[in-house]
């Protein structure tokens, strides 16, 4: 394989070959494709793009470079669902106890934050004993046993996007549609999964702020997908505001108990149901919507949803104690409110600045290797389109110090506007699916 001849073939618009595709990422991981060369052809990725037919080889090649939940044998269909990211999006800790209450598996392999964004993982370590890191044998046991696991990704699993990302992530190539595509398609493909629903951000807050690219986004992700014989779906989701309340892990969790007891934020609520309606649907376990959206309010209102996430944080070492009394979850010593200086209308809540200021207050990080606060963070009520008066709370500031607060209230000053009027993106815009999209909002 002369790796320089596929690299100009790529810089100059042509399109590689499944098997060309399959000795380029093997040969990456096995050391045999230097990280020089790998950057270049990333690069010429990023300004060429890929024929769908490369986008679906490379994103095989990747999910085959290494092991796969093995589901071999048990029919219950199992579906996943995966967030672009965003800030206060805390749908994965309702949305898989109560899919699992009707039904349908939820092998969910999540990440962690990084940049403004949160992670599912951090939200869950913020639980007291709660493990992440599973073997393979364990999670699908836990699986086939309770109907879920929530771990992160293991060394076994797509080592060859893990070894991508990290290189993209410092040579300028991480924006790309084809790229962001096979990174997480291959992850997910490796779960076994009979179907996926995407959740694709748009917006200020999300990665991909464009509406149109969203799309572009969406429909390439559900191609793969089907290529890979996993039933897709997507929606899209608004991030120019944050999700629900709150913002910032152990008050993320704390909000998403109240979620799955029926008192959650409605909002968070809206999003969390269509997401877990299209989950049943996609596997098979609901006629409509309207009957998705019954079977799942009947999980929240019979406590079912909430017992069944008290029992996966039993099996994975968490608290259960947390699911009755989330003020067993870690505190912030300082609370801190911040209300409004003059009477208007909230006419923006940058989701970036709140992720940016979350970081600063300890609770994020800006790099993979970074601790993190668990207990810091944000409680927003307000949302655009309110009308407020001076005085009225806008939101409570959670931190380690007097000194943070007041740090955190000027981040606040600079990223809640009251204005006169307001624009918000529909909650939800969009339905993708492969055979084109159907606006909603």
């Amino acid at each position: 394989m002369l790796v320089p001849r596929l690299i100009e073939r790529k810089r100059d618009g042509l399109a590689l070959t499944a098997h060309e595709w399959r000795a380029l990422v093997n040969g990456y991981v096995a050391g045999q494709v230097p990280d020089y060369q790998m950057s270049a052809l990333a690069m010429a990725v990023v300004w060429r793009g890929l024929e769908p037919g490369e986008l679906a080889a490379l994103t095989d090649a990747m999910r085959r470079s290494g092991v796969s939940l093995d589901f071999a044998g048990w029919a219950t269909p199992r579906v996943d669902k995966h967030s672009i990211g965003g800030v206060g999006d805390k749908t994965s800790l309702l949305i898989a106890p109560m899919v699992a209450c009707c039904g349908v598996a939820v092998p969910m392999i999540s990440g962690r934050g990084l940049g403004h964004t949160g992670g599912t993982l951090d939200k869950l370590e913020s639980i007291p004993g709660f493990r992440t890191r599973l073997s393979l044998d364990e999670a699908v046991s836990q699986v086939k046993r309770l109907g879920l696991a929530m771990l992160g990704q293991t060394p076994e699993i797509c080592p060859a996007d893990r070894k991508l990302y990290a290189l993209r992530d410092v040579t300028g190539t991480v924006e790309s549609i084809p790229l962001i595509s096979a990174s997480i398609m291959s992850k997910k493909l490796a779960e076994g999964l009979s179907g996926l629903v995407l959740d694709i951000k748009t917006g200020s807050g999300a990665f991909i702020t464009d509406p149109a690219q969203s799309l572009v986004l969406a429909r390439t992700m559900i191609g793969i997908g089907e290529a890979g014989g996993c039933r897709t779906v997507a929606l899209l989701t608004a991030m120019d505001r944050p999700l629900g309340h709150a913002c910032g892990n152990a008050l993320e969790v704390a909000e998403s108990i109240e979620g799955l007891r029926g008192c959650g934020p409605p909002d968070l609520m809206e999003v969390t149901y269509a997401l877990a309606v299209e989950m049943l649907l996609v596997a098979g376990a609901a006629p409509d919507r309207a009957a998705a959206r019954a079977r799942l309010e009947a999980t929240v209102r019979s406590g079912d949803a909430l017992d069944r996430f008290t029992r996966m944080l039993e099996a994975q070492g968490g608290d259960p104690a947390v699911a009755t009394d989330p003020a067993r979850l870690p505190r912030a010593p300082v609370t801190m409110e911040y209300r409004a200086v003059q009477d208007g209308v909230v006419a923006e809540i940058p989701p970036r600045k709140i992720g940016h200021a979350i970081i600063a207050l300890g609770g994020g990080r800006a790099r993979t290797d970074d601790a993190i606060d668990p207990a810091v963070g944000f409680v927003i009520p307000a949302k655009p389109g309110d009308r407020v008066r001076r005085g009225d709370l806008l939101a409570v500031i959670h931190a380690r110090t007097e000194a943070d607060a007041e740090q955190a209230r000027t981040a606040l000053d600079e990223a809640i506007v009251i204005g006169d009027r307001a624009a918000p993106l529909p909650l939800i815009s969009h339905r993708v699916t492969a055979v084109g999209s159907e606006p909603l909002g």
